[in-house]
């Protein structure tokens, strides 16, 4: 399964999701329809679903996540990109190559105001969880390889700083730091 294979199948489960902002509603039934392929195509998309985590590995990305939720960990950026992810092709790819215009997208308008967090852990396990449901047995050890960018020097800074924050993202510290 290649990338083009994996957005498809995140967008026929947004199709199927009663509610598609839902990201475990969304992962739910992608991984439901992969365990229905072959193990092969199984264990290939976990790595298109590691090629579109290191797609999204940026700075201006995080700082993003870091003004949604409050504070962004590792892990926790992690799970804003498996969300992100969740959000089919379309959002994802407007998204990475501008992070500030998450403030346009309106589950992220939704969740400014009332306070939630944007995240979705259980996306980086569609792949994992699809492989046990069709085979019993976990994922082989050697089913992908990450090589995450080196992030950009120029965003190396405090996130907490409001006003750079608002310099850099002005439409999504709008909705967050006011």
């Amino acid at each position: 399964m290649n990338r083009q294979q994996f957005w498809q199948l995140i967008g026929a489960a947004r199709n199927q999701a009663s509610d598609p902002n839902d990201g475990e509603e969304v992962v739910q039934r992608a991984t439901s329809l992969l365990a229905t392929h072959p193990s092969e195509e199984i264990v290939a998309a976990q790595q298109a679903l590691w090629d579109l985590m290191a797609d999204s590995y940026t700075n201006p990305l995080w700082a993003a996540a870091y003004l949604i939720n409050g504070g962004c960990s590792d892990d926790g950026f992690d799970y804003f990109r498996g969300w992100l992810i969740a959000q089919g092709r379309e959002v994802f790819e407007r998204i990475v190559a501008d992070p500030d215009a998450l403030a346009e997208v309106p589950v992220v308008r939704v969740s400014a105001a009332d306070g939630v967090d944007l995240d979705c852990e259980e996306a980086l396990s569609i792949v994992w969880n699809a492989h046990v449901m069709a085979t019993g047995a976990q994922l082989p050890d050697d089913a992908f390889s990450i090589q995450y960018p080196e992030l950009d020097p120029t965003w190396n800074f405090d996130f907490d700083d409001h006003s750079e924050m608002t310099r850099r993202l002005p439409r999504l510290a709008a909705l967050y730091l006011e």
